[in-house]
């Protein structure tokens, strides 16, 4: 991790902005799951980060390979994860291709109990004598009191809360992007209040025991005040993307996979 220089060409793409079980559900017949709009096919939650001299994925679910091929993604240089539940981290092992392509080991940063449960998880990878072939991944330990930068790029990690359990999101320069979140304390809100653009989940408009729902997602979107707001891990219980969207306020936007936010500055 260097120390250097400050860019503001860069950009965040949403590779995925559906729930752990994705849209369409299995076996749902329901209008989202049915609605041939590509903006309502939604992928396991995802992002990734890119400047002009790196490129950051945060999280790696099921859908991760899928992700990178539509993307056209090229080269990763980390990951950062939010926390260890399945539709963030079981696609870890196909970082392999990057491994092979840049001849080195990928840089994963999370919590310490995310990367204990890391290791636990792929036990293969971390193994005396490993495969020939396995993922090669290099953990870090990082706090939601600590920034650090990956080469030229500063990450501030944020804490929220997952129902019970404290999670991260993370702010690169004006972008700050949130997932899974029920609550946030004052002191975190502090970090982002103002920031450009904001990606917050909302899952759909019942309460949830772990997640925002729409109008507690509006009413942080308030309080947090970005320029602009993008709302991600959406459900099929939501609605339709083009009817939910054109009823939001101005300044919030349903978003969408492949959805690509760029800082203007």
């Amino acid at each position: 991790m260097l120390k250097n220089k400050k860019s503001d060409d860069y950009k965040l793409i949403l590779l995925g902005t559906g729930t752990s079980q994705g849209v369409p559900v299995i076996g749902c017949k329901c209008e989202v799951c049915s609605s041939p709009n590509p903006k309502d096919k939604r992928l396991r939650t995802s992002a990734i980060f890119q400047s002009s001299d790196i490129s950051i994925c945060i999280d790696a679910g099921p859908d991760f390979r899928q992700q990178m091929l539509r993307e056209g993604i090229q080269k990763i240089d980390a990951v950062l994860l939010t926390h260890e539940h399945n539709d963030h981290i079981i696609g870890l092992d196909d970082v392999r291709p990057f491994n092979f392509s840049s001849g080195s080991n990928m840089p994963v940063f999370g919590m310490k109990r995310v990367i204990e449960n890391v290791k636990n998880r792929f036990e293969y990878i971390f193994a005396e004598n490993p495969y020939p072939g396995a993922p090669r991944i290099e953990l870090n330990n990082i706090n939601d009191s600590s920034s650090f930068f990956i080469s030229t790029q500063k990450v501030i990690p944020i804490e929220v809360m997952h129902g019970t359990m404290p999670i991260l999101g993370f702010r690169f320069g004006e972008i700050t992007y949130l997932t899974d979140v029920k609550t946030m304390s004052t002191t975190e809100i502090d970090k982002i209040r103002h920031c450009k653009y904001l990606v917050v989940n909302a899952l759909h408009h019942s309460k949830h025991h772990s997640h925002l729902n729409l109008e507690e997602a509006l009413d942080l979107i308030k309080e947090i005040r970005p320029g602009k707001a993008y709302l991600t891990h959406i459900s099929h219980k939501m609605g339709l993307h083009k009817e939910i969207n054109a009823a939001l306020p101005q300044n919030v936007e349903l978003a969408y996979d492949g959805l690509c936010i760029n800082n203007e500055d």
